[in-house]
């Protein structure tokens, strides 16, 4: 089941199609926000949270591909589709490339359209039940990855479970002890040795953001700040 408040962003410059997709999804308890530009679309994204993208390929000032490539710079966490009215297996090869999470090629029956949007939806918030966003990064603790952009760094299942420990307890002190105990059962010399290996591989993979710090708190442990 799908939650109501949906919010999308509608990016298409046939203002009758547009008119029409706004007012049916709208009915559909969606909240949508129509641009008629790729260029005007993408500012509206950078400052405003979205649960989906519709995209039109061909749009003045920046296409669709374009936008779709900034829109996961931003974020590559939110889904997006694309609308089009070319059906060469170029172009949706192109898109698919990029990332989309479905390709409708125009004319299409609006019903369909919500089925899509509905189903893409249903699978993107239950696989956002397993990730969580740090920063600009993606970390999945079960999946055993952090991802910056196009970028994914595979974790050890230990690695996973510290980021994890930290992340739960983002800026405030876990003690050394406390992951010592919770993550390999005791605390001793030799776990401590292993402890200190994994804090120095996770700063390592997240150094790529300034805006993320593991700090040593001498004597006592550690603090993920974000």
């Amino acid at each position: 089941m799908i939650e109501k408040n949906i919010k999308i962003l509608l990016v298409e410059d046939d203002i009758d199609l547009g008119n029409v997709m706004k007012q049916y999804l709208e009915i559909n308890d969606f909240e949508v926000q129509l641009f008629r530009n790729g260029k005007s679309g993408l500012a509206h994204f950078k400052n405003e949270n979205y649960d989906l993208c519709i995209l039109d390929v061909m749009m003045p000032k920046m296409d669709g591909f374009t936008l779709a490539r900034h829109i996961k710079n931003e974020d590559n966490s939110v889904p997006f589709i694309f609308l089009t009215a070319k059906n060469q297996k170029i172009d949706r090869m192109t898109g698919l490339k990029i990332g989309a999470d479905d390709y409708i090629t125009k004319p299409f029956e609006i019903d369909e359209l919500v089925l899509r949007l509905r189903n893409i939806l249903r699978r993107t918030q239950t696989a956002s039940l397993e990730k969580q966003q740090l920063a600009s990064f993606i970390f999945c603790e079960k999946q055993q990855f952090l991802q910056q952009h196009e970028t994914q760094q595979r974790l050890t299942k230990q690695e996973a479970k510290l980021l994890a420990l930290l992340l739960k307890n983002k800026n405030a002190i876990v003690k050394r002890t406390d992951i010592l105990t919770q993550l390999w059962g005791n605390n001793d010399y030799f776990n401590g040795r292993s402890l200190d290996v994994f804090i120095s591989r996770l700063r390592k993979y997240l150094k790529a953001d300034a805006s993320i710090k593991i700090e040593t708190v001498r004597g006592i442990g550690y603090i993920l700040k974000v």
